[in-house]
């Protein structure tokens, strides 16, 4: 582009729009920085579309799909954004202290505890067939990040509910078939439910071009090796810092914690509001959106 074009460009204005729609787009997708992964682009109802084929494990790997647990939650001392070692069948402490705060018989505690409770992702790689929203991303693998009510689409194909409805291996390339991914806003959540699997067909009718694609995957396993997690003392003391003080504390301490904390997440929350330029729809199944947005703002 030469710099009388750019001029002409500046005082048409054409450009501003492309920012902004480039700003809309990041705000859709999160800016996680990693190129592997794919994410539904919602438009400003909250309304997404897009076929997407699961794929089979990687070579070298059992299981097509890892799940993840991790808490984000925000304390006195600051935001706790961390993997939960109970993933690996290990001892955490936030749960551990979640425990203590059910069990010590308060409304408070009970309401703490569910709003630090560990929040579950599952991670599959995908063959992209159509995205409306982004076309350039069709014929390419990514890594898919999904929730529980997906997952359970996933199981109800592998394990039907009725006699009729033949069982299907959705992360098959000969005998799976294609997922039709619909996202919509169902009373200001978004909803996962009128997503459904095509009719059973090979992803492609050429094996040299299924077994690139094959040889395409992300590893799974990476995702929950143990050098993603950190040791349980390192957790435990950032969970003292983020809660501000020792957690083996009388049940009348415990409380007053739990009002400090209280306040300091309805203080968040109305920044967040008040800041927000972006989506509208919020989402218990998009938790790769909201370990995001605490990432940025525990960066900040």
């Amino acid at each position: 582009m030469s710099f009388a074009k750019l001029k002409k460009q500046s005082k048409l204005g054409s450009l501003t729009a492309k920012l902004v729609k480039e700003v809309e787009k990041m705000n859709n997708n999160g800016a996680s920085g990693d190129d592997r992964l794919w994410k539904l682009d919602v438009d400003k109802s909250g309304n997404g579309y897009a076929v997407i084929r699961f794929l089979p494990a990687p070579d070298g790997e059992d299981l097509p799909f890892v799940k993840l647990y991790s808490h984000a939650f925000q304390g006195p001392g600051g935001w706790y954004i961390e993997n939960s070692l109970t993933t690996l069948g290990q001892k955490d402490p936030v749960s551990e202290y979640n425990t203590q705060l059910w069990n010590n018989g308060t409304d408070n505690g009970k309401e703490t505890a569910r709003k630090q409770k560990r929040k579950l992702t599952y991670t599959s790689n995908i063959y992209v067939v159509k995205d409306p929203a982004n076309p350039e991303n069709e014929g390419k693998v990514f890594l898919f990040k999904y929730g529980k009510k997906i997952f359970d689409k996933l199981t109800a194909a592998m394990q039907p509910e009725f006699e009729d409805e033949e069982a299907i291996d959705p992360f098959d390339f000969w005998q799976g078939a294609n997922f039709k991914l619909k996202a919509k806003n169902v009373a200001g959540y978004r909803n996962y439910d009128s997503s459904e699997f095509a009719a059973v067909s090979p992803l492609l009718d050429d094996d040299d071009a299924l077994e690139a694609i094959w040889k395409k995957e992300s590893s799974l396993a990476e995702i929950v090796a143990t050098d993603q997690f950190k040791t349980y003392e390192d957790l435990k003391r950032r969970l003292d810092y983020v809660l501000g003080s020792n957690i083996s504390r009388q049940d009348s301490e415990v409380e007053d914690e739990v009002e400090i904390i209280e306040r300091e997440r309805a203080e968040q929350e109305v920044n967040a509001v008040s800041n927000s330029t972006s989506r509208s729809v919020t989402t218990d199944e998009d938790e790769d959106d909201a370990l995001s947005y605490f990432a940025k703002l525990a960066e900040e």
